[in-house]
């Protein structure tokens, strides 16, 4: 069909204001980039520990300590344009809540540094997703070697290793309780079994006899059926790798059905908590090595202000978490002033905790080796006092520098 020039112009004309409406229409396939946001000025330093269930104690304890910590520096990072917060998180000691929490941290970008967990069971996937953004981890208490040994740029800790605590235990089993046999139970976790059978691995090197290795549930609250094998076997020692609350519970019943082997576990044991459950006279004379050390008399002011604002003594890694909040806070205050006052990046804060020597902490000095963990970090072995308050134990030996 023949059109004419006036027509075909006009046509032209209204093609050209059609498209244009279309492209301000929400049909349009034209992006519009929104404008660049602003650096945020909020860091937040998370914790992930439990903060329900039975193992609340601890996990408040790391939570807590690291409140300390940033309460002490947030005028230094107000003074630099920062606004510091603490920002907690529940783990419920349970693996799967932990990835899933990694997955919010990771996703906020306010969140800079992680102080954390408590269970390495949870520690060991939650890292592998502050992995993907290169989120730095300090621990504080995470004990299984898994932990350090897959070679995570961002994960650290601040405390010792199982393949030294369960050594370290079986070795003063044997020389200076004097041991034979041993009848060895764990809670089926990665930290408990892990801690289980690094002490019997050396218990086995020194020639003991073990009698028995068993796992009991965490959900279970009636361990009959492993302590009759207990009583059968009738070891000179029962040693526990796992948590105070069946720990605890696994003594209490022992002494009940008559048991009177000696009782022996890891860190797991170190609350006070423990008091609680096991009751006093049954702890008395038991035994129990951690990644804990007490605290030194140049800490006790520290730990009378943490009375003071907790209504509570410091739990055994609360302390840890301070000196794990102090480490990453460190070196972000020194990247920040080193980039001209602005927000470093989570993989520069990464590589600069990493870097950190000779920290002179609270309770342990720090300096990570190429695996992240602590050149300085220790083992020490206590004994449940007697009288009505046998927690914390006597410190009765130390392993490391």
């Amino acid at each position: 069909m023949h059109l004419s020039k006036q027509f075909v112009g006009l046509a032209v004309v209204l093609a050209l204001l059609l498209t244009t409406a279309a492209g301000c229409g929400q049909g349009s396939k034209t992006e519009v980039k929104p404008a660049a946001p602003a650096e945020s000025k909020v860091l937040k330093i998370a914790t992930m520990s439990p903060l329900s269930g039975d193992q609340s104690a601890m996990g408040e304890g790391i939570e807590y300590g690291a409140q300390v910590a940033i309460d002490e520096r947030k005028a230094a990072f107000q003074a630099l344009g920062f606004t510091l917060q603490l920002f907690p998180q529940d783990d419920q000691a349970d693996p799967k809540v932990g990835v899933a929490v990694a997955q919010k941290l990771i996703a906020d970008p306010d969140v800079i540094g992680l102080v954390g967990h408590l269970n390495s069971n949870v520690a060991i996937p939650s890292s592998e997703v502050y992995a993907q953004q290169q989120l730095v981890m300090v621990s504080p208490a995470n004990t299984n070697p898994k932990v350090t040994d897959r070679g995570l740029a961002n994960v650290n800790r601040v405390c010792g290793r199982d393949d030294v605590q369960g050594p370290a235990g079986a070795k003063y089993a044997v020389n200076d309780l004097k041991i034979k046999s041993v009848f060895v139970v764990h809670d089926k976790t990665t930290y408990g079994q892990g801690l289980a059978d690094e002490f019997k691995k050396m218990a086995e090197n020194l020639k003991v006899e073990v009698k028995g290795y068993e796992g009991i549930a965490k959900e279970d609250v009636d361990y009959s059926g492993v302590l009759n094998q207990v009583k059968v076997a009738a070891p000179d020692l029962i040693y526990f790798g796992g948590m105070y609350p069946q720990g605890g519970l696994l003594l209490k019943q022992a002494r009940e059905k008559g048991i009177k082997a000696k009782f022996m576990g890891g860190d797991g044991l170190d609350d006070g908590e423990i008091v609680k459950v096991a009751g006093a006279p049954n702890l008395t004379g038991s035994y129990y090595t951690s990644a804990a050390g007490p605290l030194p008399d140049s800490a006790k002011d520290w730990a009378s202000k943490y009375q003071a604002q907790f209504k509570k003594a410091p739990s055994a890694y609360a302390a840890y978490a301070y000196d794990s909040a102090v480490v990453i806070l460190n070196a972000l205050e020194k990247l920040i002033k080193e980039n001209g006052n602005k927000r470093p990046t989570r993989e520069q804060l990464s590589k600069a905790v990493r870097a950190t020597k000779d920290y002179k902490g609270l309770v342990t000095n720090v300096t990570f080796d190429s695996k992240g963990d602590n050149e300085y970090a220790k083992i020490f072995i206590f004994k449940f006092k007697g009288g009505d308050k046998p927690y914390p134990g006597e410190l009765i030996g130390t392993v490391g520098k």
